[in-house]
């Protein structure tokens, strides 16, 4: 997800995004502790996405 799609969401539909991210991190986490992930780099990925969606939320609160 690029950053230029996220800016033009509402903040609502930020939420949203935000906590279907979480959810899908924890998925992501258990099943790389129950050794059923192949990509573990789908967690970096998962991150990253999260961590852009904090951004853009903290740059429409100012």
């Amino acid at each position: 997800m690029k950053a230029t799609e996220l800016r033009e969401m509402t903040p609502e539909q930020l939420d949203s995004k935000l906590k279907e991210l979480k959810g899908e991190l924890f998925n992501l986490r258990f099943q790389h502790a129950i050794n059923q992930l192949d990509n573990t780099h789908k967690i970096v990925d998962v991150k990253r996405d999260i961590a852009r969606v904090m951004t853009v939320i903290r740059e429409k609160q100012s």
